[in-house]
């Protein structure tokens, strides 16, 4: 007996050493793409994240978090995410779905109809939270309308209500029935958080951190509430950057513009790391019942996001040459980021750059994710 629990602790022994050696040797080798990448590009620094199959995850970084310092970036710097933030916000709608206090194929009337701009709002009696949830609503861009932007920058330190920025697109004319279109818009999204709050007469990021962001442990993800975020490296928009008209986006601290007003259109700071953890959690549906993870991923064609792209409720759904990714994208200011779960591997990777200057990157973030994924797929065989 004594013999037979021998060799098991040495077979056990051996295991970890060899997957110690294995896992030291994919970083060393996603590392070196990284820096092939950054070296081949002009952009100042980016953090990757993975999760693995085994639920063993990393961080890693290239470049700088500071242009003129020369700071180097770190795997644990904070980015603002963009649009990632909109699985946030879906999430924390879909728990509310399963619990029966929103309804996805409800008119959003039911929840928002007696506000006073209701009726304004394009489209308004046919839209459901579904069409909201997978942008095929009809309602426009708020945050790209020019008067938006002229009053964003007139008016840095705003803090803005969801309302407000609703109504840059009051009375207009929709560019196609709901249900009858697929047109990207944060303003779906911000709708959507109008409702999780009438719904649960809470704040969103209170909603959103008790259901989600504590119970998963996602320590470096924080909202984006205010001018000055914990954590957060600089981030660079360009010369001719029309949200605020700065390149360095952080000035002694502060944002140039206040990044609140993205709320559930995206509204979360974060690191590659937690991103790529959080990507595994709500495509394995254990951010919400998985149940519904069908409806979820029942996507609508969405070309402007790519050959063959489909959007979810939340979700980019692509084919890529590794298998189908679930995930999404995010633009800021000064940032740009990606995270994609590849379900056919159970691996989810995400990658953030402190810049929104696309074409310094060399490639779009989704094709390095792929790149990325065929590193760790050869490391595997």
């Amino acid at each position: 007996m004594r013999k037979i629990i021998l060799s098991f602790v040495i077979c056990l022994l051996a295991t970890v050493v060899v997957y110690g050696q294995t896992a030291t040797q994919l970083k060393t080798a996603l590392q070196l793409k990284l820096d092939e990448w950054h070296k081949a590009g002009s952009f100042p620094g980016a953090t990757l994240g993975v999760a693995l199959p085994n639920d063993e995850s990393f961080g890693l970084a290239v470049g700088f978090s500071d242009r003129e310092t020369r700071t180097a970036m770190k795997p644990t710097d904070r980015l603002l995410a963009g649009s990632v933030g909109k699985t946030f916000a879906a999430a924390t709608a879909l728990q509310l779905i399963k619990e029966g206090r929103i309804g996805l194929d409800d008119k959003i009337e039911k929840y928002l109809g007696h506000e006073q701009w209701f009726a304004r709002l394009p489209n308004a009696k046919a839209i459901t939270v579904r069409q909201l949830m997978n942008h095929t609503s009809g309602l426009v861009r708020y945050e790209f309308k020019e008067q938006f932007t002229k009053d964003l920058t007139a008016n840095p330190e705003k803090e803005w209500k969801p309302a407000e920025l609703v109504a840059y697109l009051l009375d207009e004319k929709p560019p196609f029935e709901a249900g009858k279109g697929w047109d990207y818009s944060d303003t779906n999204y911000i709708v959507l958080g109008m409702i999780i709050e009438k719904v649960t007469g809470r704040k969103f990021y209170d909603e959103a951190n008790r259901r989600l962001l504590k119970p998963l442990k996602l320590t470096d993800t924080i909202p984006q509430d205010g001018p000055r975020l914990k954590g957060v490296v600089q981030g660079y928009a360009g010369p001719n950057n029309p949200f605020g008209g700065t390149d360095a986006m952080i000035v002694n601290g502060k944002f140039a513009i206040n990044p609140q007003f993205e709320w559930t259109g995206g509204g979360y700071a974060s690191t590659a790391h937690d991103l790529a953890r959080w990507a595994k959690m709500i495509y394995e549906g254990k951010a919400f019942s998985p149940d519904l993870l069908p409806q979820v991923l029942d996507g609508v064609s969405a070309p402007m996001l790519g050959r063959e792209s489909k959007y979810g409720l939340g979700v980019i759904i692509r084919k890529t040459q590794v298998g189908t990714s679930y995930g999404h994208s995010g633009f800021f200011p000064g940032y740009m980021t990606d995270m994609a779960y590849f379900p056919e591997h159970k691996i989810a990777l995400a990658i953030q750059v402190n810049t929104s200057v696309g074409r310094n990157l060399g490639k779009p973030l989704s094709r390095l994710l792929v790149e990325v994924m065929e590193v760790i797929l050869a490391k595997q065989h």
